[in-house]
């Protein structure tokens, strides 16, 4: 039998190798999880992903693999305000006209089907009788054809000059004519005519060398049958414009 003193060696040395193997056996799992944790996704070079295994037991925030597509960031939704108009139509048309000398700025608008009588408050654009137009709008080869009442806020101040030397005090005044393509075309008076029959409609000539003029045509009278005014102006400059400018709100009235 074995002394008393081999039984506590013999002790001392199972204590000592157990505790040796199982130190051996963490350090084993501690690298494995280390190697988990670093290594690479494949031989790509990619970014590396963490496992489970890592530091503190909860996964780490991984990159995409190559193979992924990259994320792409939704478009912000189009503007409907104020700033985003809608598009012109495919035929501009007269908006607005202005003779700064004489303080006449108005709303242009299409005149009414089957008009008699003139609307209030704005001036309105004519394409002449029938079906075939016989005028155009801004822009076009053509006279652009733009009438309003001889009243005030409208069209009186063109009345008024040229009822002084016939007019002549009008010639070069600058016209502006606005188009719903946001656009402004400049006009100079050329010539003052009074007391035209009120049924003339036809185009007046072309001043020599242009091929687009404007006529500005207000009644002498209170009466449909009342003797007109006819002014020409030929153009001389088109220019961008803002579409507030070229687009302002119309408040036409029945006139009384």
């Amino acid at each position: 039998m074995s002394s008393p003193r081999s039984v506590r060696l013999f002790r001392q040395l199972e204590r000592h190798v157990v505790s040796s193997v199982l130190t051996g056996i963490g350090v084993m799992l501690l690298a494995a999880g280390l190697v988990a944790y670093v290594s690479p996704l494949g031989a790509s070079g990619g970014a590396p992903v963490a496992t489970s295994g890592g530091a503190g037991g909860s996964p780490a925030s991984a990159a995409p693999p190559p193979s992924a597509p990259p994320a792409v960031q939704p478009s912000a939704p189009a503007s409907t305000g104020p700033s985003s108009p809608s598009p012109a139509p495919a035929s501009a048309v007269a908006t607005r006209v202005v003779i700064p000398a004489l303080k006449i700025d108005l709303p242009v608008v299409a005149p009414r089907p089957n008009e008699s009588f003139p609307l209030c408050d704005v001036a309105e654009y004519w394409l002449g009788p029938g079906s075939a137009p016989t005028y155009v709008q801004p822009g076009q080869e053509g006279t652009t054809y733009i009438y309003a009442h001889a009243r005030a806020g409208m069209f009186l101040p063109l009345l008024t000059a040229s009822q002084t030397g016939n007019g002549t005090g009008m010639i070069g005044y600058s016209v502006l004519v606005y188009t719903s393509d946001s656009k402004v075309y400049w006009y100079s008076i050329a010539t003052v005519t009074r007391g035209l029959p009120y049924n003339d409609v036809a185009p007046p000539p072309m001043a020599h060398g242009s091929t687009q003029q404007l006529v500005l045509q207000t009644s002498e009278g209170p009466y449909t049958t009342s003797t007109k005014l006819r002014v020409v102006a030929t153009l001389a400059l088109v220019q961008p414009a803002s579409y507030a400018e070229s687009h302002p709100t119309p408040h036409p009235q029945v006139c009384t």
